[in-house]
């Protein structure tokens, strides 16, 4: 492997996860540059207009498998559309519903007052909130 893996390499192995060649390749596409939202579709895109040979499945599943080891959280939209955020952070998100985009609310820009009491034997973990809007802003 060359040199620039290395980091992502050794991030791999620390999270339990092999390696190889796709995980790599998805990896640099992902953490190389800052915070960013992707759908596994614009990351495939991503991926193949780099030289990257990488299948849609093969996308889905490398999403997964470094969201299970706290590398992405994953935020559902809606049923049929979810978005792969690399800031793993506890945070809340607006969606542009018209574009399909999403970005980061800062952190203390929601407030959330009352919570209803979890069921018993359960304690609630983390608050994901999506605030959806419409129209394109100024």
């Amino acid at each position: 492997m060359q040199r620039s893996y290395t980091p992502l390499i050794e991030m791999l192995r620390r999270h339990d996860l092999r390696p190889t060649r796709q995980r790599l390749a998805l990896a640099r596409l992902l953490f190389a540059g800052g915070n960013r939202h992707v759908s596994a579709e614009s990351l495939h895109e991503e991926a193949l207009r780099d030289g990257a040979s990488v299948s849609l499945a093969t996308v889905y599943n490398t999403l997964h498998q470094f969201t299970d080891a706290g590398l992405l959280q994953e935020v559902m939209v809606d049923p049929n559309l979810s978005y792969f955020d690399t800031n793993t952070t506890d945070h809340h998100h607006l969606y542009f519903q018209d574009t399909g985009r999403l970005e980061d609310l800062e952190p203390g820009a929601v407030h959330i007052g009352e919570l209803p009491d979890p069921p018993a034997g359960t304690t609630i973990s983390r608050v994901d909130l999506v605030i959806r809007v419409t129209g394109s802003p100024d």
